[in-house]
């Protein structure tokens, strides 16, 4: 097995809480026992957690999922406290500790929040403890009632650019036709998750308990693909198949994205956002950005011009004005100011504080 593999595993509210009869410990034992398996495999691991609202339900005696949007806050409220718990304790008899993230779409979306996200799963992940991501149902209102953790799960693979977006629910993957209504359907092996096809034979929401469905999870794929992850739709009913997908077999449904992860992550960079600022470089930072792809440290900028917050994207141009690279800016424009022409060392005493010893990180930088 090689090492360094990211996953990001996503289980649902059906499965979490054992169709609302409350959070189904032994089975949640039984994951932690292969997650620990894969860690031990060299395979690093972000759970995107359902099942607050499903178990808030459950701790409020609630027998339906209510409409009212405040009701599902307070029962997201109440039953995150079990679920968090849960997972924690279940870790700690592994002697791993866990972290509770609670993301909105909001988070993602926005480059600043984005970029303290990331780096706050990177340190967690770094650490060895394992994050526990869930969206913060609290808070959010239209994410309740229309989003769903498939899609925050693809989300989060982008973010720590996963290169496995595990999504385990209650079916065993992806059919031509609906297997509840048609035993007969053949299950979807493998496909591309750009495959326009997949989107009309997945169906709608599956059980009462979360807001996703097949179609969601297919969403959720094309999502993760853009960042190159390879999707694996499959029952988490065993806890077994993170030993299948560990060893290269294929229990449900794999769609596969169209670039490597470094392609689509360069495409996403060099497509999708407009500059906001130009750093002038010294001949020697130029030289390594064109001809190593090297992250560009404060030392070799020359100037900074243009309005810039952190997370917001910058050009890079040598003293004669051409453009070499553009890329995603750890330090806002004054900031930059500041720093330009130290060395990485001296940040700390220029600011006040470090962020990253990077202007701009090569994973963040595409080369033009």
């Amino acid at each position: 097995m090689a090492r360094n593999s990211r996953w990001v595993i996503k289980i649902g509210s059906a499965l979490l809480t054992n169709n609302g009869q409350g959070l189904d410990c032994a089975l949640m034992q039984s994951w932690v026992d292969r997650i620990v398996e894969l860690k031990q495999a060299g395979i690093e691991v972000v759970i995107v957690s359902s099942g607050a609202v499903a178990e808030g339900m459950t701790r409020l005696g609630w027998s339906s999922r209510p409409d009212s949007v405040h009701a599902l806050q307070a029962a997201a409220a109440v039953g995150q406290m079990g679920l968090i718990h849960a997972w924690e304790s279940r870790f700690q008899t592994h002697g791993l500790r866990t972290a509770q993230i609670l993301l909105t779409h909001d988070d993602l979306s926005d480059r600043k929040r984005y970029l303290n996200a990331r780096s706050t799963l990177e340190t967690l992940i770094g650490l060895n403890v394992v994050p526990i991501v869930n969206e913060n149902d609290t808070v959010v209102t239209d994410e309740i009632r229309f989003g769903d953790n498939d899609t925050l799960a693809a989300l989060v693979a982008n973010l720590v650019v996963a290169d496995r977006l595990v999504i385990l629910t209650d079916q065993q993957g992806l059919y031509e036709r609906d297997p509840r209504k048609d035993a007969s359907a053949p299950m979807i092996k493998e496909a591309q998750a750009s495959d326009p096809h997949l989107y009309e034979v997945a169906g709608g929401s599956g059980s009462g308990l979360g807001r996703g469905g097949m179609i969601t999870k297919v969403r959720a794929a094309e999502l993760a693909a853009r960042s190159g992850a390879r999707t694996n739709i499959c029952s988490g009913a065993s806890a077994d198949v993170l030993r299948q997908l560990a060893r290269g077999e294929n229990p449900g449904t794999l769609l596969l994205p169209d670039t490597s992860p470094i392609n689509a992550r360069k495409q996403w960079l060099a497509g999708h956002l407009q500059m906001r600022g130009t750093l002038v470089l010294d001949d020697g930072a130029a030289a390594r950005l064109r001809d190593t792809g090297a992250s560009l440290l404060p030392v070799g900028v020359v100037s900074v011009s243009g309005e810039f917050f952190r997370g917001e994207m910058v050009a890079c141009e040598d003293k004669q004005g051409q453009r070499i690279a553009c890329g995603l800016a750890n330090y806002d424009a004054a900031e930059a100011v500041k720093i330009a022409g130290c060395k990485s060392s001296d940040i700390q005493a220029v600011l006040g504080y470090m962020n990253e010893k990077e202007l701009i990180h090569r994973d963040n930088m595409v080369v033009v």
